[in-house]
């Protein structure tokens, strides 16, 4: 693909999240992104089949750019503690935030597309949140900053409590203090000081 082909898939995909945001996953047409981007529909259709399709490689660019913010904020001399501090800080920044999410829109998504695991971006990212959170607790264990018996079973709970707190904040509100009662939580339960 050459570099112009490139920008414009690039172009379509930011645009195309504006809209999942705006209208979320079940309600947006191809027709919708058509206009949005102001292209033709033979222009969409040369880069993508469908809103499931271009919904999936907008989850991806999603969770790039989270992975490239959250890697530039560590510093070279933190610690696993700083580190586990700082990815629940950007939990609880993502987790509060009320606009421009594709919360509710990947919700849809995974209610009205029951993917084969092998292309379940959701459940690949799952996956890969407890494995890094995992190596954390076991580096954490080995610096003697935590106490944890079951590295691998206390970041599975660690990121099924973040994915509980995605839904309340979509369904019935959570407040920063709440956030703040999780993490503290969290926190606690691995504190080598006990």
């Amino acid at each position: 693909m050459g570099e112009k082909s490139v920008q414009k898939r690039k172009f379509i995909l930011e645009t195309a999240r504006k809209v999942f945001v705006e209208k979320g996953f079940k309600k947006v047409t191809m027709k919708d992104i058509v206009e949005a981007c102001e292209i033709s529909r033979g222009g969409l259709y040369l880069y993508f089949e469908s809103t499931s399709q271009i919904f999936m490689e907008v989850m991806k660019l999603e969770s790039e750019e989270a992975d490239d913010v959250f890697s530039d904020s560590i510093t070279e001399d933190a610690t696993a503690s700083d580190i586990l501090v700082l990815f629940l800080q950007e939990q609880k920044k993502e987790l509060l935030r009320k606009k421009n999410t594709l919360t509710q829109a990947i919700y849809e998504f995974y209610f009205e597309n029951q993917l084969p695991k092998k292309d379940n971006v959701l459940k690949k990212q799952f996956d890969s949140a407890v494995k890094i959170i995992e190596k954390l607790l076991e580096t954490g264990v080995e610096n003697g900053e935590f106490y944890c018996e079951d590295c691998a079973g206390t970041a599975r709970n660690i990121i099924f409590v973040l994915e509980g707190l995605k839904i309340s904040a979509q369904t019935i509100g959570i407040t920063a203090e709440t956030v703040d009662r999780e993490i503290l939580y969290i926190l606690k339960s691995l504190s080598a000081d006990e």
